[in-house]
């Protein structure tokens, strides 16, 4: 599916009339912006919270505000949709088409972990940046050294395997838990990466994986993975899970009445409609990612994402993506032209001012993150990561009622 907008809003008008998509471009020059994600399968459940309302918010605001300054002119973005399905088939090819076809001037980056690393190649060969906002790896020094156009942001597997290893490190020195573990994971390339780090990260630890599972994605009914995670008696349940399937084994966990201290899982464990889903029992579930919503520029930015989006933003991966989308703002104005070698260079050599504070790459990797958070009192709060302020202390989850 193709969708081609031209976004041409005063930021007035973007408040008060939210965003109006048209079906051509409109008066006056523009620049083509390419983006490719799932709006529908699998990840579309979590690509229509976190990824599609956030280039929505940006576009309306970049022409809200009359465009980008690029060759000394303001041009309004042209924005050019293409649903990938959650297939990296149609992935790659829509991509392909957004280049040779459309003949866009620049790609925004896609969503998931597997799709990030999938595209690469294709941004690369063609000089975009790719400004990685919804992937994690272990393989960054690699993966930055043969694609010198991509950027990470969200850290690497370690360190949100770690976040969680701190957190049952406390519990278990408090005598809160013992050293019994049930982890669980997608078959993708996320879950499948998160589950090789951790394992030894885990033994090293002094825990015992006491249960161990993999699942594909879009298993429909996920009550059997929870039974056996219940059967082996686990002091902590970990999923590396991806949006279906942290909803999905969260509703099995509350029907099975899995009673741990910890319950862990990843992926869309951030999103409101997780708090929307389970009330008060998502109190004390702690998930993948954070944000500190007391920050001033965090707060206004959920506040436009709401005005704008009408939806609320999630508490991590919105606003990781909105910081992406500033960076190469600030790239494409910074060298002025659409001169994409010298625009990768831009964002390897500068610091940008973005809501989460100022963000600069190391080899082309962040090292300001969130990496783990927790529903405390129905809002999401960061209580674990990297180079970044606001975390809360841990609570112990106490059942789910």
């Amino acid at each position: 599916m193709k969708r081609r907008s031209t976004l041409k809003l005063a930021v007035g008008a973007a408040l008060a009339a939210g965003l109006a998509f048209g079906t051509a471009a409109l008066g006056g020059e523009t620049i083509k912006i390419g983006a490719v994600a799932p709006k529908s399968g699998p990840l579309a459940g979590g690509s229509t919270v976190t990824h599609w309302p956030t280039i929505q918010l940006w576009v309306s605001e970049v022409n809200g505000r009359g465009g980008l300054n690029i060759d000394g002119t303001q041009k309004m973005i042209e924005l050019i949709e293409y649903d990938d399905k959650t297939n990296p088939g149609e992935h790659i090819k829509a991509v392909q088409r957004l280049i040779t076809q459309d003949k866009v001037d620049m790609l925004l980056p896609p969503y998931g972990t597997g799709f990030h690393i999938a595209a690469a190649p294709i941004y690369a060969k063609n000089g975009f940046p790719l400004v990685s906002v919804t992937a994690i790896s272990d393989q960054v020094d690699s993966l930055t050294t043969k694609f010198p156009t991509m950027f990470f942001t969200l850290g690497t597997t370690s360190a949100f395997v770690g976040g969680v290893i701190e957190i049952l490190n406390d519990m278990k020195a408090a005598g809160t838990i013992g050293n019994r573990v049930a982890m669980v994971n997608v078959a993708d390339a996320f879950g499948i990466e998160m589950a090789d780090a951790a394992r030894p990260m885990l033994e090293n630890a002094g825990y015992e994986v006491v249960y161990d599972k993999s699942y594909p994605l879009g298993t429909p009914d996920l009550s059997p993975v929870m039974k056996g995670a219940k059967a082996s008696n686990p002091d902590a349940f970990l999923a590396w899970s991806y949006p279906p399937d942290t909803f999905g084994l969260t509703k099995a966990a509350i029907t099975e009445n899995l009673d741990v201290k910890v319950f862990y899982t990843a992926v869309a464990t951030s999103f409101p409609a997780y708090g929307g889903a389970f009330g008060q029992a998502a109190n004390g579930v702690i998930g993948a990612g954070g944000t500190n919503p007391d920050d001033p520029k965090i707060a206004a930015y959920r506040k436009a994402h709401m005005d704008v989006t009408g939806q609320p933003a999630d508490y991590w991966a919105s606003a990781n993506t909105y910081v992406a989308l500033q960076i190469l703002e600030q790239a494409m104005e910074g060298v002025g032209t659409i001169d994409r070698p010298a625009i990768t260079q831009y964002i390897k050599d500068n610091t940008f001012d973005t809501i989460m504070g100022e963000i600069s790459f190391d080899k082309q990797n962040s090292a300001k993150f969130w990496s783990v958070g927790q529903w405390q009192d129905g809002v999401f709060r960061g209580v674990k990561g990297s180079n970044v302020d606001g975390a809360v202390d841990v609570q112990v989850k106490s059942g789910w009622k």
